[in-house]
């Protein structure tokens, strides 16, 4: 039988573990945010930001539940130093792919919301979920989560 001992990781491991973590919780919060929105919080919108948030398919709201959920999760599972934190940090990069795919290709949220918010940030969204990912991967190869 051939077993992997955890190797020690590195304080970077633990540096880059927590900013993920709290870049999570930021979208959590932007997704409580969406989910359970205020008439004050409504007013803060265009009228056209506001159809445009209200005419997103469950499906759609569900991806980034799916997301923002599976990438907390998964970084919890990092600093716990748990091997299921790849493969929750893939269902959440998927669902960020499926939520963007939808903004992107079925939405004019670039028009509505502007290029920084309807275009830089959900890019940001997805290279930041490929990197959790990728990171994932060497944390399991150098053996830092089991």
């Amino acid at each position: 039988m051939n077993v992997k001992l955890a190797t020690k990781p590195p304080v970077w491991f633990w540096i880059v573990s927590v900013l993920a973590l709290l870049w999570n919780l930021m979208g959590v919060m932007a997704y409580l945010g969406q989910a359970y929105m205020t008439e004050d919080m409504k007013a803060e919108y265009t009228s056209e930001q506001l159809v445009l948030i209200e005419s997103t398919p469950a499906w759609v709201t569900a991806a980034f539940a799916i997301a923002v959920w599976g990438g907390l999760l998964g970084c919890i599972a990092l600093l716990l130093r748990k091997k299921w934190a790849k493969p929750v940090l893939m269902l959440s990069l998927i669902a960020v792919l499926i939520q963007m795919a939808y903004s992107f290709f079925m939405t004019n949220a670039a028009e509505v919301y502007g290029q920084v918010q309807g275009v830089v940030t959900p890019l940001i969204v997805i290279i930041i979920a490929v990197i959790l990912v990728q990171f994932a991967r060497i944390a399991e190869k150098r053996t830092w989560i089991s």
